[in-house]
């Protein structure tokens, strides 16, 4: 069975790419275009991973992280967080919403896609 990704992110390109590479190593990946879009996935899809943008429409990345934790179904789903260079977020408030790493803009799909191996437990060869 393979494992199942929530990518939110407004802008389309960033989404074709993190998509096409995730699905080429083998995840099922679903896209959300803004904070809340990827907040009813989460919770209805149940991912093993959420991949999400800070800066976005409706709901930033880090409220969605922090709501996440406030659902039982959301709340043990571990985020990578895609930054714009140099916006910091605070270690505490990583921790408190759930964000394993955060990784700056632009970033490289194969680094994306390595974080996510490793986050989820896979060998890089089974998945490429």
């Amino acid at each position: 069975m393979s494992k199942k990704i929530v990518a939110a992110d407004d802008e389309a390109h960033i989404l074709h790419v993190l998509s096409m590479k995730l699905r080429n190593a083998g995840y099922e990946v679903l896209t959300a275009v803004d904070g809340e879009e990827a907040l009813e996935l989460c919770l209805s899809e149940k991912p093993d991973l959420l991949i999400t943008d800070y800066q976005m429409p409706i709901m930033s990345g880090l409220e969605l992280c922090k709501e996440l934790r406030t659902q039982e179904a959301g709340k043990n789903i571990p985020a990578i967080m895609l930054t714009a260079r140099g916006f910091d977020i605070e270690p505490k408030e990583m921790i408190e919403a759930g964000i394993a790493t955060v990784l700056a803009k632009p970033f490289s799909p194969r680094e994306v896609l390595a974080k996510v191996n490793d986050l989820l437990g896979v060998e890089a060869a089974a998945v490429e």
